[in-house]
């Protein structure tokens, strides 16, 4: 085979449409099967369990930040061994839709806290109880994947149990728009998988 400097196709430029599922944490049952000659974007907005986020900025961010401990011996300056003692795994993206209903998720919040009082959205502060742990909920991202474009490939990117941890800051200035800036912290499900990312063919279900 002939050398080659790379392919153009595999380079990925573009946004990726955030959905969250608004049931809890995300199981492979609970996900829409791909449908053939359908992007994925299209089968989330139209399943009544998930939710688009909207707008994003900044695009969307994950990062795997692995752990290693070491083990040093006398005979060797540098380490002799390395072994994996710890995984965080992060998404990181900003909200430029400042609803409620992402104020809320950006927050953590149970769904109990956004109401409606007197035909008026409201979303309750809670402190919490004692004990309260952060909701958990699951996200897919759709974006573009690699490949020949042509073939309309996308890449999805499912996380089973997203949740927010970070500080979140709610401005109103007079010459910026409201944004939610927000840190999700993934955690692995009881096989120990975070999630998955699936290049698929539009064209082709699978």
């Amino acid at each position: 085979m002939a050398y080659t400097r790379g392919s153009s196709n595999d380079i990925i430029v573009g946004a990726a449409a955030l959905f969250t599922y608004e049931a809890g944490a995300l199981a492979d049952a609970d996900r829409p099967a791909f449908v053939a000659g359908t992007s994925y974007k299209d089968t989330l907005e139209n399943d009544l369990d998930f939710r688009n986020v909207g707008y994003t900025m900044n695009g969307l961010e994950i990062q795997f930040q692995p752990d290693f401990g070491e083990v040093a011996v006398d005979q060797v300056l540098d380490v002799a061994k390395l072994f994996k003692q710890g995984m965080q795994v992060n998404l990181n993206t900003t909200f430029a839709e400042s609803t409620l209903e992402n104020l809320l998720f950006a927050l953590a919040g149970k769904d109990g806290d956004l109401t409606t009082v007197s035909s008026n959205p409201t979303l309750n502060l809670s402190a919490g109880d004692i004990g309260d742990v952060p909701v958990e909920r699951g996200l897919i991202a759709v974006g573009p994947g690699t490949g020949d474009a042509t073939e309309n490939i996308e890449r999805v990117y499912v996380a089973y149990r997203a949740l927010s941890i970070e500080s979140v800051s709610v401005s109103a200035k007079r010459d910026e728009a409201t944004m939610f800036e927000v840190s999700f912290r993934l955690l692995p499900n009881d096989n120990g998988s975070y999630g998955k990312i699936v290049d698929r063919t539009v064209g082709v279900s699978a």
